[in-house]
């Protein structure tokens, strides 16, 4: 088979290590890629919103499976766009990635059908927003409706932080069109879980837990980012949220998006937070999560490519999904300054140390090749993954691996899976 992966990011690394793994495909192609990813795929310069590009390159290099990594595709349809020329491609369609494309549309749908969720209200008139404000409890979340790289949530603890949320995301466009729209919604307090699955519009199959860390400092201090790091699996997702979730959650939206005639094929991340009421969705995404698939694939026993054409084929009852029984901690080397103002074009040293040691990867997410080495290209450059056979020991092998790395304006946490010395 070949495969084309549609991405640039740790997240598309991570799938492309795990396609290049399966007995079934002999040519990985990537597009548009990064450094790292070229060790499995030849990168192909297209970018990711150029579908008809995409899909052409898909027909004259007679492609047999597309994987759709990253969100802004999928909620901008190539998925639609495939198809329409006859072309095999994994991902939801542009009316089912509306899940994650629209915080609106996902907070009625969970409201519908019974989903817990936050109380909220949405808001298109910036003016009713403030007004609205005015007899809200706070704290309050305030989150851009459509895509914003994962920084579109505010948690404002007081009503002027609130106004001013509403003012950079309504009125300023901090987010751009994405904060046309805006979801207020209550506060929730609780841990944090993240949950991915396999769907082919009707069955769904759960991936192991993840937790990730979206604060930029120790501590969960500072700004939001795409992801400082993750761990898998969550020592707080126990048998009984399991059971709870299968019930009231998992099916129910993979049932709710058919009932609506957006029949759903692809990954379905659930966001969730464990409150003392039980566990309620914090989001949906339509995609794997970055970090999340860079601890949740090393973890997973089978052929990854058979459980993409299952979902695409509808023959996902048919999977046993297996994964192993350890853990996995990835911490993200980012660039000093991220995710506000940053510099690139250091080189990256120490690649080598990984070679020939199982166990331990390093997933790309910001870099390239300049002058026959590999430099720095973003403000998340490296996602250092480890396992182990506990939590404890793929921490510390995940921190110990940090040192083998260096470039100029390293920085990362110190603190990815703390929470778990307190399970």
């Amino acid at each position: 088979m070949k495969i084309l992966i549609v991405g640039s990011g740790g997240r598309e690394h991570a799938i492309a290590w795990k396609v290049a793994q399966s007995p079934k495909v002999e040519k990985i192609y990537c597009a548009p890629g990064n450094a790292g990813i070229a060790e499995y795929a030849e990168c192909v310069d297209i970018g990711a919103m150029e579908f008809d590009r995409l899909a052409a390159f898909a027909r004259d290099n007679k492609i047999d499976l597309t994987v759709v990594g990253m969100d802004d595709p999928l909620v901008g349809g190539i998925v639609d766009v495939f198809e329409a020329q006859g072309l095999r491609v994994f991902g939801p369609r542009k009316n089912a990635a509306i899940l994650e494309g629209s915080k609106a549309f996902s907070k009625d749908l969970m409201k519908k059908y019974g989903i817990p969720t936050a109380a909220y209200e949405n808001f298109d008139d910036p003016q009713k927003a403030l007004e609205y404000l005015e007899h809200a409890k706070m704290p309050i979340v305030l989150k851009a409706d459509g895509l914003a790289l994962g920084k579109g949530v505010l948690i404002c603890n007081t009503l002027e932080e609130a106004k001013e949320g509403v003012r950079s995301i309504m009125m300023d466009k901090k987010f751009g069109d994405a904060g046309n729209q805006m979801v207020i919604e209550e506060f929730m307090t609780g841990r944090e879980v993240s949950v991915l699955s396999f769907v082919d519009g009707k069955t769904i199959r759960i991936m192991t837990s993840a937790q990730d860390h979206k604060r930029a400092m120790d501590g969960d201090q500072g700004l939001n980012t795409g992801g400082m790091g993750t761990f898998s699996p969550s020592p707080f997702y126990t048998k009984e949220v399991d059971a709870f979730c299968k019930e009231h959650i998992y099916q129910k939206t993979v049932d709710a998006m058919a009932a609506e005639g957006r029949e759903f094929k692809g990954v379905i991340f659930f966001g969730l937070m464990l409150t003392q009421d039980g566990p309620k969705v914090l989001e949906y995404n339509a995609r794997f999560g970055d970090p999340e698939a860079q601890v949740v694939l090393p973890r997973m026993k089978n052929d990854i490519v058979d459980v993409f054409e299952a979902c695409v084929d509808g023959t996902l009852d048919q999977i046993d999904l297996q994964f192993e029984d350890n853990a996995a901690v990835c911490v993200v080397l980012a660039s000093q300054g991220y995710p506000v103002k940053y510099e690139k074009g250091f080189e990256i040293r120490g690649l080598e140390n990984f070679k020939g040691k199982d166990g331990y990867y390093v997933f790309h997410a910001g870099s390239k090749f300049s002058d026959g080495k590999i430099v720095t290209n973003g403000g998340r450059v490296l996602g250092v993954t480890a396992l182990g056979k506990d939590l404890k020991e793929a921490r510390a092998n995940a921190y110990e691996a940090v040192k083998w790395i260096d470039f100029d304006n390293k920085y990362c946490r110190s603190d990815i899976g703390k929470a778990i010395d307190e399970a």
